[in-house]
């Protein structure tokens, strides 16, 4: 069954005080008008599991969609030049910073960008600003099909050969209308969440190990 299949809205909040306590999540983040809603909404195979509007900017909170299995989906808020007052955009750009620098549940980020205006100035600060953290990113060039074949070949060259100094991240193309690239993401983003879980298997196999290391050095210790 398709990992993203029976994707869940699960809360939406807008202060990072209210983010629900979860054990590994993946984010969905790009600018305003990049498609990021289309694409959660095509891997999830539903019309409307995330907001689509022709007015670029209207996710303005933090969505959260369960997966099962306590692994979760995050929708972002789009960055941009969303037409909000500026008091509005000042709250979304310190509730993104805060999210992706503090979270401790964050293991990934799926990065949406238009593959016909790829690595624009922001999508740059996006990747300069996570790669401190060496949480991977897996960029999705989306609305691919608006580009002949030819062009979607070069438009991924080019972008690969621009991608070279960050060893942390990965880019595809990908179609919410023609359904291109699902195969790759959901592989992708379940590689993260298996890895994940074997990193927190060993942590706990490990406390376990010096529990009974310790309960054993005080047994052997203790007074006659």
């Amino acid at each position: 069954m398709s990992l993203f299949q029976n994707a869940a809205f699960f809360t939406t909040v807008n202060h990072l005080k209210d983010l629900p306590d979860t054990r590994a999540e993946v984010a969905f983040v790009g600018r305003s008008n990049a498609g990021k809603s289309s694409a959660i909404n095509t891997l999830a195979n539903r019309t409307r599991l995330a907001y689509v509007s022709k007015t670029p900017g209207r996710t303005q909170h933090i969505n959260f969609f369960d997966l099962g299995q306590e692994r979760f989906l995050v929708d972002l808020p789009g960055y941009g030049f969303a037409n909000v007052p500026e008091a509005v955009r000042a709250h979304w750009v310190e509730l993104l910073g805060r999210y992706l620098g503090e979270r401790q549940s964050l293991i990934g980020l799926l990065l949406i960008m238009d593959a016909r205006h790829p690595l624009k100035d922001l999508d740059l600060r996006m990747l300069n600003y996570i790669a401190p953290t060496g949480r991977p990113v897996h960029i999705l060039l989306s609305k691919a099909d608006k580009l002949s074949r030819q062009e979607q070949t070069q438009t991924l060259r080019n972008v690969k050969a621009e991608l070279a100094q960050w060893s942390n991240v990965s880019v595809q193309l990908f179609s919410s209308l023609k359904k291109q690239g699902m195969d790759t993401v959901e592989d992708i983003v379940k590689t993260w969440f298996d890895a994940e879980d074997a990193h927190l298997a060993a942590l706990m196999a490990a406390a376990d190990a010096d529990a009974d290391d310790a309960a054993a050095d005080g047994s052997t210790s203790a007074p006659a």
